[in-house]
């Protein structure tokens, strides 16, 4: 049964479920100094160097905050290079939670995506999913197969408070399976929560369907669990038969429901390094562990010190106390909240591990290919000292060599991920306040263009420029 907090039912500031031990500094800059620094990183946020930025919220992975009694497993780390005793309590915690007799530790979940992707799959073969995010997506391509997102129509609805916009599209996944290219289906992959899908969770009910139509026609499906204890914790909040159970306990069925999952241990290993794959299939994971040796390491570390091991075994641990993940929720409620309060619209409902802003409704007067998402990102780094990122058509999008649009996404939005155990209410309010004073000059946020760009996740390392505002 689920626990309950002894304050959640009071009105007020609510309580974190720990105390700060050890505090670190963070920069703070001035608005020239940013601008410099913007100017020659050429307006990408990616290239700013982390004492440049003030609240850091680029990301979620790997940049949570330890708990003692992770820093204490990782001094009892043992760094055999082969059957080291961390491997062992690492391998017993995976297996414990997730029921894969088979794991395989790697140095963060990209690398699982290769490993798996490059077993299982072969050139020409397809991968469906709720939506793939942008590594996911670039490691299918890179074996020459095409990712195929199948998100449900709820999650077009940026503003409804439908509860699992995480969830396939049931319908048009059994229409795939069943149709033309049925035989080059070579994988389903099911995002827990979806974070190319705004950090929406996906549902049990429709998690088991998508289970049941795979198995109904030989597809494997695998989940890709970075975020699996959130997802657990929003589904024990909003479907209905899952309400008495724990987030531990959710989080065991759906992972029963799949062959095998990926999974990067720096969002909910609360860990700063490390991942694993589970595998149900003995020989997948012949092939997968002999790529392991190759590429990442020995099969009992792959790639990771034992410290690291040990901290991500714990943090599985510690992932699914209703306590933490309670706290994290409200943390999110909290930031919504003030962004609301700014005049700035979010994808509804929030999520845990990030808050989405609607930035081409914010920002009405810059053009899909001049990346309203981008600007507002820039616009927030220039006037408070925070780091966020696009997802929007500079992420998703498609340009001719004149830089006129060619695809655009189909909505354009900046994230605002949530470090865990690491920022406080006052900086969350910073956040806010700064994007109170950006909406309110929004008239005035130039677009940009894109100078040069690689051809693969161009927006790791792609250079831009504004274009300069002509408006009155």
């Amino acid at each position: 049964m689920t626990e309950r907090n002894t304050y959640q039912d009071r009105k007020g500031t609510k309580v974190e479920p720990y105390r700060i031990k050890v505090v670190e500094p963070i920069p703070v800059t001035t608005r020239e100094q940013r601008e410099q620094a913007l100017r020659r990183v050429h307006y990408n946020l990616f290239g700013l160097r982390a004492d440049e930025v003030t609240v850091d919220l680029l990301t979620d992975s790997g940049t949570g905050a330890l708990s003692a009694a992770q820093w204490a497993a990782g001094f009892a780390g043992d760094e055999s290079y082969a059957g080291s005793r961390s491997f062992h309590r690492f391998r017993d915690v995976v297996r414990d939670l997730t029921s894969y007799p088979c794991v395989l530790p790697v140095h963060q979940g990209r690398a699982a995506e290769r490993i798996l992707f490059s077993s299982l799959l072969a050139p020409g073969q397809i991968t469906l999913g709720n939506t793939h995010f942008d590594t996911t997506r670039a490691n299918v391509e890179l074996i020459g197969c095409r990712a195929v997102d199948l998100p449900c129509a709820e999650a077009r609805d940026l503003d409804s408070d439908e509860r699992f916009k995480g969830n396939i599209d049931l319908r048009r996944l059994e229409e795939a399976l069943r149709g033309p290219d049925a035989r080059r289906i070579g994988l389903v992959v099911m995002t827990l929560t979806s974070n190319g899908g705004a950090g929406q969770p996906v549902s049990m009910d429709n998690l088991a369907r998508a289970a049941a139509l795979c198995r109904g026609h030989g597809v494997p499906l695998f989940l890709d669990a970075a975020r699996f204890a959130e997802n657990a914790w929003l589904v024990t909040r909003h479907e209905a038969a899952y309400r008495d159970m724990s987030p531990r306990q959710v989080a065991e069925r759906a992972f029963r429901l799949a062959d095998g999952c990926l999974m990067s241990a720096k969002k909910d290993g609360i860990a700063h390094i490390g991942g694993f794959l589970g595998l149900r299939d003995p020989a997948l994971a012949e092939r997968c562990e002999l790529l392991l040796i190759a590429t990442e390491g020995f099969p009992t570390y792959g790639g990771l010190a034992g410290r690291d091991l040990e901290m991500v075994a714990q943090g599985l641990v510690e992932v699914t106390d209703p306590r933490y993940l309670r706290s994290r929720a409200e943390t999110a409620r909290h930031l919504a909240r003030l962004v609301r309060d700014a005049g700035v619209d979010i994808v509804e409902p929030p999520g845990l591990h990030a808050l989405y802003l609607n930035a081409g409704r914010l920002l009405p007067h810059i053009a899909a290919h001049r990346f309203p998402g981008h600007a507002l990102a820039c616009q927030l780094y220039l006037e408070g000292g925070i780091r966020s990122v696009e997802l929007g058509s500079l992420y998703l999008g498609e340009e001719d060599e004149n830089g006129e649009p060619v695809t655009a996404a189909p909505c354009e939005l900046v994230r605002l991920a949530l470090p865990r155990r690491t920022y406080g209410l006052s900086h969350l309010n910073h956040v806010g306040e700064t994007l109170a004073a950006v909406a309110k000059a929004r008239e005035r946020i130039p677009g940009y263009r894109l100078v040069e760009r690689p051809a693969l996740l161009r927006h790791f390392r792609c250079k831009l420029e504004p274009v300069p505002w002509t408006g009155p």
